[in-house]
Formats: structure tokens, C-alpha cells, sequence
């Protein structure tokens, strides 16, 4: 009896064995393909990780990141490093950045304007293929030309989406029209429209102020994607910077401009107008209820992340870190001050901008 029943008991605690080590095997296999898959996610609106861009397989896109603190980040260079760029990342350099050096003192920054021009995403990159840059912000994605250059220098170029940004159209805040759709804002820019009382507003000559052809990411985006590659109408009249066009519109009655919506949306002087698609269809870049100059500057309208984000508002699109790939201190650089907007605490920051995580 005693013989059986020590059999019976081997059986049995054999079975349970082996029971328990078949669930710690599922269990892990699922854990482990839960957080493998969450690596890869990102939003819709995002550049694939690692995917080559137009038919250059050396431009890489965005890479994602776990890390929630700018201290988690490791493999951080010691020095100052030069970086610039698009002037639509102004709100983040003055913002995320300081937070990064105050919390990596190691990892020092200076911001480099071009000589005898003016910043942009376009003499951003051209500075860093010079070597006058470690790194580059640009709010469009690298051209096939840039690739070349720097193939032809012997290095490589990568990008890095961190955010997503919607572009605005300003107009004088007593101007009485309730929006555009992209048609009719091609039609201002190239001049088959002049007045704005063909587009349901007042009698009033229409004034189209843009930053001058080759002068940013925003511009060749605009000229891209409303312009369709056609030009600009003799009718527009080019000004240096945001805050002079800005100026401009705030003493314009009839006067129009576009530029990055944090840059545009919170301004007192002048008020941003919904677009659409289709006629009907507006889409505000200010979160609504829509707040007053008069209540301005005690309340101030803030960009509609959300319409940005989902893909309902109809023109946005992804920032950049442009990085050499030299296997250099300057790749590692650029690198790591991606890494650090990818964090959650960057991410968090680049939202309170009015700019739209990535991540």
C-alpha cells in the first residue's frame, strides 16, 4: 500500500510541476510580447522608426523612447555643442532646452544663427552638412539633395520626428470672415483672389504676407502642400520674421499670414482663422470657445492639440532632429537631444508648448 501510494504522490506532484511551469511560460511570453509591441507604438501621425525616406535608404525617421526623466538618459556627451534651425522651434529651445541643461549641466548647448541669413530649416541642415552645426531642428523632413551633399562629404543623415506641429492663418482681428478652405487660401497666395468680399467677407483689398522662398521648413511647406508647386503672386509681400509679419497684420485690415500655430494661435494683435477642406468644414488651430483680443493678454487662446493630433485639422505636420551620422561626438550629440525630447518629460513639455507628443 505504501508502495502505491508513494507512486500516487509522484504522479501528482509531477503533474503540478509540470502545470506550473507551463503557466510561468505563457505568462511570460505574454508579458514579453505585450512590452515588445509597446516599443514600436506611435502616432498615426508619426514617421515610421527607422524607415528610409523617398528613395534614400540613408535618411532615417524617428526613433522612440521608453525613458520617462531627462536623468534616465544615458550616453550623454560632455561639451558645447552648436545646434539651430527652424524658427518654429523657438517655443522649445527657449522652454525644453534650458530644462535639459539644468537637469545635464554636461550636456551644454548654444544656439548659432546663420551669418547673413536668416534661420531656417533649410540653412539649419546647410550649417550642420558645413560643420558648423553638432545638430539641426528642422520642421521639414531632409531633401534628397541634402542627402546627397552629405553622402558626397562622407557621412550620413538622419531625422528624428519628436512632435507634430499644425501651421495657423493669422489675419487682422477685425477682419469679419469665418474661415477658408485650402483652395481659396491657394487662390489668395497666387492671386487669383484679391478681395476678400469674394470670399463672403467685406469689401477690402486683400494683403498676403509670407517669409521670402527658401527661408524655412514652413514656407516650402506651404508651397508644397496649399501652393501645389505653384508660385507666389506678386501681390505678396515678403517679411523677415513671424513677429514683423505679426506687426504687419496687427495695422493691416486686410492683411493674411501663416506660420506655426504656437507661434500664431496665443498672439493678442491678431486673431487665427479656422480652415477646411470644404467649404463648411472649419477646423479652428485655437482651442474653442474662441477667447476675444479684449480678453487678451489675462486669457489667450491655446492651439487645438487635439484636431492636430487626430488628423482633423488640415495642415500639420512633424518636427525634426536632424542628425549627422559620422560616428562622431556630433552624432552622439544629436542623439542624445533627441533622446531627451522622446522622454516623457520632454514630450509633456513639447504639449504645454501647444505642440502635439509624438510618443
Amino acid at each position: 500500500m505504501s508502495q502505491k501510494n508513494e507512486t500516487g504522490v509522484l504522479v501528482l506532484a509531477l503533474i503540478i510541476t509540470l502545470g506550473l511551469v507551463a503557466g510561468g511560460f505563457w505568462w511570460f511570453t505574454q508579458s514579453s510580447a505585450i512590452n515588445i509591441g509597446g516599443l514600436g507604438k506611435q502616432s498615426p501621425n508619426a514617421s515610421n522608426s527607422e524607415t528610409p525616406t523617398g528613395s534614400n535608404p540613408g535618411i532615417k525617421q524617428s526613433g522612440q523612447s521608453n525613458l520617462e526623466d531627462f536623468p534616465q538618459v544615458q550616453n550623454i556627451p560632455s561639451g558645447l555643442f552648436n545646434y539651430g534651425g527652424s524658427t518654429s522651434w523657438a517655443p522649445i529651445r527657449l522652454s525644453v532646452d534650458s530644462a535639459v541643461q539644468a537637469a545635464r549641466p554636461e550636456f551644454r548647448l548654444r544656439y548659432v544663427e546663420p551669418v547673413g541669413n536668416t534661420p531656417s530649416s533649410g540653412t539649419g541642415i546647410k550649417m550642420l552638412l558645413d560643420g558648423k552645426l553638432d545638430f539641426a531642428q528642422s520642421s521639414r523632413p531632409i531633401l534628397d539633395r541634402e542627402y546627397n551633399q552629405a553622402q558626397q562629404r562622407g557621412f550620413g543623415l538622419k531625422q528624428v520626428a519628436v512632435a507634430i506641429d499644425g501651421l495657423a492663418v493669422a489675419v487682422n482681428p477685425n477682419l469679419n470672415i469665418q474661415g477658408l478652405t485650402l483652395d481659396q487660401l491657394k487662390s489668395i497666395y497666387t492671386g487669383n483672389v484679391t478681395n476678400w468680399k469674394e470670399l463672403g467677407g467685406p469689401d477690402l483689398p486683400i494683403e498676403p504676407y509670407s517669409r521670402p522662398d527658401g527661408s524655412g521648413g514652413t514656407v516650402e511647406m506651404f508651397r508644397e502642400d496649399i501652393l501645389r508647386g505653384e508660385n507666389f503672386s506678386s501681390r505678396v509681400e515678403f517679411v523677415p520674421t513671424t513677429t514683423a509679419a505679426l506687426r504687419k497684420l496687427a495695422t493691416s485690415p486686410g492683411g493674411i499670414y501663416y506660420a506655426s500655430a504656437p507661434e500664431v494661435v496665443p498672439q493678442c494683435s491678431i486673431k487665427s482663422l479656422p480652415l477646411g477642406r470644404k467649404a463648411g468644414e472649419w477646423i479652428p488651430p485655437y482651442q474653442e470657445p474662441f477667447v476675444p483680443p479684449s480678453q487678451c493678454p489675462t486669457q489667450r487662446n491655446q492651439p487645438n492639440i487635439e484636431a492636430f493630433q487626430q488628423g482633423t485639422y488640415p495642415i500639420a505636420r512633424n518636427l525634426f532632429v536632424i542628425i549627422k551620422q559620422n560616428g562622431q561626438v556630433e552624432q552622439q550629440a544629436g542623439e542624445a537631444y533627441a533622446k531627451f525630447l522622446l522622454t516623457g518629460q520632454g514630450q509633456e513639455m513639447i504639449t504645454k508648448l501647444g505642440f502635439v507628443r509624438i510618443r
